[in-house]
């Protein structure tokens, strides 16, 4: 069984909250992305509660994200980069969470998550 990094959509919405020197202060959103499901081995699951989603959050780049983890465990490779590509030229942009911590650009994460198709794919969490 391969390890999938995991991206965090623990969605980094909006700038930062004051323009007063300090802190970044910004405003997080969790949001539903099925990363309880994948991260528990569920990929059918979490393939339910992405398409339940999609439904009412279309484009939403975490979400594109974990449909195309799930679709590369599944060993649907074609579907699996449609939805990295959705993810990368989405309309909605933010920043996730890195299972390691690090936050990055939606884009980017749907970048990286295409250039690890062959080797480790990633996907979104919370």
């Amino acid at each position: 069984m391969s390890l999938i990094p995991f991206f965090a959509a623990a969605v980094l919405v909006g700038q930062p909250i004051t323009s007063v020197p300090g802190p970044d202060l910004r405003i997080t959103e969790l949001r539903d992305v099925a990363y309880e499901e994948l991260a528990t081995g569920q990929t059918e699951a979490a393939l339910d509660v992405i398409h339940a989603e999609l439904a009412s959050r279309p484009g939403d780049p975490a979400l594109l994200i974990n449909l195309g983890s799930a679709y590369l465990r599944l060993g649907r490779m074609a579907e699996a980069q449609t939805a990295f590509e959705a993810a990368a030229v989405s309309n909605t942009r933010y920043d996730l969470e890195l299972a390691d911590g690090r936050w990055v650009d939606s884009r980017r994460a749907a970048r990286l998550a295409q250039a690890g198709l062959a080797d480790r794919p990633l996907l979104a969490r919370r």
